[in-house]
């Protein structure tokens, strides 16, 4: 064992703060408290095995803090907003704003500012009622500890509970069964003590801790876990036990070395950084780039093409910001939060999903792998009883009548306040009468050193006669058997046999014993095996064959044993492609992880670095990846995904930063948020494609209209006027039923395909309005006759097209057949756009028709116009399936093949 020096005469190690600095970190040399003696680590800490007195308390409670996870507070609703004004496209809109304030066009400023503050408001609403939600399933790691405190120096202790809060470093605490630990702490004794410390590492068996480890803490020293303070080497030390764990089985006292943000438990949280941009964000903010850029240009090349050809000055450039406005889909961060608020509220009503950030539901609609760790989501951290075998791997549930015997009179004679789990397997699985018929005599309780349990019972009918009952580890129980060795050597391979199948063994001996002699656990009739597994999450199975369905790939993620996690996948009909370890995933680059990653099912051994790496390998592949996860180890992972998800039973810290919060432990609520997902995503991506393919058509018409024409083709007014129409009715698309095929695999908003999209349809739509021309001067004699009488026909006819864009495209999704609603076809959409083709036919001709300068239209034009947009109805179609066709020929080429 390693001494660290001069921390005897130093005094304590627990330094006071100056103002102005930051708050120490108590105690959180680890390695101190490791491979220091007791009297070293006491002085270090300024403590005794008293434990402190209340003034102390008091004192180091107002020095270092409540004992609590840093930045735990949600954010307010005011940061909320102002964190919604960073989305890209609201940049864009507020750089339109006040470019329309600069050239006085207040009208135009006014409604931009309007619409940015409406998303604002419901981004942030959405937002701040989510992190409410998420508060009321919000638990501390421990609510009350027991203390050993003095009320004065020379007072005796006094043992009480205290709020977690007010635990400081050098408090002397008592843990037993159940408990969590409450802050990072080392042992002063312990009888029997195991931990479940998979909410750190992952691992689901209970690990061994015990104040006299002796050979144990050299081997810890030996294989340097001394000095790993920050990662799961320091984890295995069996002297320590940190905040994050709960107390499995047998009892403690021990010294508290760190509290708050001094613990490991703390420190996950820090090293885990701001995530990066998910693959909403990504897609976003490409289009928003597309956006500025075509902004940026339009109002310079309208100012120089009027001047060059027209001889016009800066009268047009309201004009060139009317026509930038109307290329920016001033309504996508409304609809946007809109779509997304209106999946994630029924969401959480139904289905028990609470979306913290409301772009995530995106997200995961587009996620096609989900990674997920095993022990606490798919798994329930708890075995189950799977066989019981004779000698030679035959059933016999004898056995286990002999094990869960010995598991009830040693809950019952030593007086033990609880089971252990493998103990609660037993019962649970066993005969109740079976286990009455037994009359117990004495017992020795499972020892962490043995690795036995004894009892002694009374044979039923057999005056005089006891039987002995030994169940626990296979070599330690074999090894008091009177077995030949190649017997022994044939039962020691058949246990690892069943061992590598990922389960649990545990071996049974009874012996017959005159009453009343020794307890002697030699000489002992080998009875058989009983073999336990992870006891599976009721609705795992279910869930997991619903993402299958849905084009979602799992990967497990484990910090368990590899044949653990393939059991437990063979176990939910997983298939299972492949399995790596964390040994071997030391030895990839990034570029073959990438490879590795795609094709592997499994990976076992994992630290919270593996499922980092494994995390952004899977996205550098191209996908879009979700994680699942509850414990402290799986934190840095869950935020390196584009969508994070966590059960309800979750670490407190793994919640607070999940996208998604499970508030059931039904785990095909991740389904339903699939499916919410692509519906909101897909109504988000049609109104995109329609929005900007047509308002792009209309700024190609205008600009070729104002350098043919002697006058502009529209005034600002009106281009402003029939902007906002579009927009509005657009909002329809918020409460539209996508296709059956939009849910069915997912889709990613790519910004390459977006554009060639709205470059193709928008040159389409650019060619109804050119033909206008000619319907322009076959009804008004030469459009340059009537300036007002140009203006009203353009109007009307940019807003029919309009409509029946959004008409035919948004059908045309379904197939003729999806929109269907009681035998009617006219959904949302369909109303919305027959409201915006009214608006185009009426308005002109209405009182408010002069004030925007507009007039009534002859009724020749109108059946001119009919002509047009019969031809525009036949080819839209034509083209939108030609388009798809080409879509789903290139997708199918880049899919790669699993």
């Amino acid at each position: 064992m390693r001494i660290v020096p001069s921390t005897v005469d130093a005094g304590p190690t627990v330094p006071r703060r100056t103002p102005g600095t930051a708050r120490p970190t108590p105690g959180s040399d680890q390695a101190v408290s490791s491979a220091a003696g007791l009297l070293e680590v006491f002085r270090g800490l300024d403590s005794g095995p008293r434990g402190l007195t209340e003034a102390q308390a008091g004192e180091r409670l107002a020095r270092f803090g409540e004992n609590v996870i840093p930045d735990g507070r949600d954010p307010s609703w005011p940061r909320l907003f102002a964190r919604s004004l960073r989305d890209p496209f609201t940049a864009v809109l507020l750089c339109l704003g006040l470019v329309s304030a600069a050239v006085l066009a207040w009208g135009t400023a006014s409604v931009i500012l309007l619409l940015v503050v409406v998303s604002g408001v419901l981004r942030a609403s959405g937002e701040h009622r989510a992190d409410r939600s998420t508060a009321g399933l919000r638990r501390l790691v421990a609510h009350t500890v027991t203390v050993q405190r003095r009320a004065h120096d020379d007072t005796p202790p006094v043992t009480r509970e205290i709020p977690v809060e007010e635990l400081v470093p050098g408090d002397v605490v008592r843990l037993v069964p159940g408990d969590l630990i409450p802050a990072d702490v080392r042992l002063l004794r312990s009888t029997g003590l195991t931990v479940h410390q998979a909410a750190l590492t992952g691992e689901s068996a209970p690990v061994e801790k015990a104040a006299d480890a002796g050979a144990d803490d050299a081997v810890a020293d030996d294989a340097g876990m001394d000095d790993d303070t920050s990662g799961t080497g320091i984890l295995a030390h069996p002297r320590l036990c940190f905040q994050g764990s709960s107390v499995a089985s047998g009892n403690a006292i021990a010294v508290v070395t760190a509290t708050g943000a001094g613990t490991l438990f703390a420190a996950a949280h820090r090293r885990t950084g701001k995530p990066p941009a998910t693959t909403f964000e990504r897609s976003v903010q490409g289009v928003s780039w597309i956006l500025i850029r075509f902004a940026l240009l339009t109002p310079p090349l309208v100012l120089m093409a009027n001047a060059a050809l027209r001889g016009r000055g800066l009268e047009t450039l309201p004009f060139a910001v009317a026509v930038a406005v109307g290329l920016t889909p001033e309504m996508l961060p409304v609809l946007v939060t809109a779509c997304l608020a209106r999946a994630a509220a029924p969401l959480a009503r139904a289905h028990g999903v609470i979306v913290r950030r409301l772009p995530a539901l995106h997200d995961i609609g587009a996620m096609d792998v989900l990674c997920v760790d095993k022990t606490g989501t798919l798994t329930q951290d708890r075995p189950v009883v799977d066989r019981a075998l004779d000698a030679a791997g035959h059933d016999d549930p004898g056995v286990l009548r002999w094990a869960a015997a010995a598991a009830w009179w040693s809950l019952q004679l030593t007086d033990l306040p609880a089971p252990d789990a493998l103990d609660e397997a037993l019962l649970a699985a066993a005969d109740e009468d079976a286990l009455m018929a037994y009359d117990g005599v004495t017992a020795v309780p499972f020892d962490p050193v043995r690795r036995l349990a004894t009892v002694v019972v009374r044979t039923p009918g057999r005056l005089g006669t006891q039987t002995l009952i030994t169940k626990g580890a296979v070599d330690a129980v074999l090894l008091r058997c009177s077995l030949p060795d190649d017997e022994r050597a044939r039962l020691l391979d058949l246990a690892d046999a069943l061992a590598a199948d990922g389960v649990r063994v545990l071996a049974v001996a009874t012996a017959e014993r005159p009453a009343g002699s020794r307890l002697d656990e030699h000489g002992l009739t080998f009875r058989g095996l009983v073999t336990l597994r992870d006891d599976l999450a009721p609705t795992a199975a279910e869930a997991l064959a619903g993402l299958a369905g849905q084009g979602v790939a799992v990967k497990v993620l484990t910090g368990d044993h590899p044949g653990t996690a393939v059991r437990a996948c063979r176990d939910l009909g997983v298939p299972v492609a492949g399995v790596v370890t964390a040994d071997r995933l030391d030895t990839l680059t990034d570029a073959e992880l990438t490879e590795l990653a795609r094709r592997t099912t499994v990976f076992a051994r994992c630290t919270p670095d593996h499922k980092t790496r494994v995390t952004r390998a899977l996205q550098a592949g191209g996908h879009t990846v979700g994680f699942l996860g509850d414990g402290v180890n799986d934190l840095p992972a869950l935020r390196t995904a584009d969508v994070g998800v966590a059960p309800p039973d979750a670490a407190g810290v793994t919640r607070e930063n999940a996208d998604l919060v499970l508030a059931g432990k039904d785990l095909t609520a991740i389904g339903h948020a699939v499916a919410a997902g692509r519906h909101a995503g897909g109504n988000i991506a049609t109104y995109l494609r329609i929005t900007l393919s047509s308002n792009l058509g209309n700024v190609i018409a205008m600009l070729s209209a104002g350098l043919l024409l002697p006058f502009l083709p529209m005034l600002p007014a009106q281009v402003l006027v029939q902007n906002l129409c579009f927009d509005a009715a657009q909002l329809a698309f918020a409460y539209d039923l996508p296709a059956p095929s939009v849910l069915r695999r997912p889709r990613v908003l790519e910004p390459r395909e977006l554009l060639r999209f709205i470059v193709g349809f928008g040159a389409l739509n650019a060619v109804a309005d050119l033909a206008t021309f000619g319907v322009l001067a076959l009804a008004l004699r030469g459009p340059g006759d009537d300036e007002a009488l140009f203006h009203s026909g353009w109007f009307t006819e940019n807003l029919l097209t309009q409509a029946l864009v959004m008409v035919l495209l948004s059908l045309g999704r379904r197939g003729g057949r999806g929109g269907r609603r009681g035998g009617r076809r006219l959904g949302p959409v369909t109303w919305s756009a027959a409201g915006l083709a009214g608006v185009g036919l009426l308005l002109p001709a209405s009182p408010l028709g002069p004030a925007l300068g507009l007039t009534p239209l002859p009724g020749v034009y109108y059946a001119l116009l009919a002509a047009v947009l019969a031809l525009y109805a036949v080819a839209l179609p034509r083209a939108r399936a030609r388009y798809e066709h080409r879509t789903l020929h290139r997708s199918t080429v880049a899919q790669p093949a699993d």
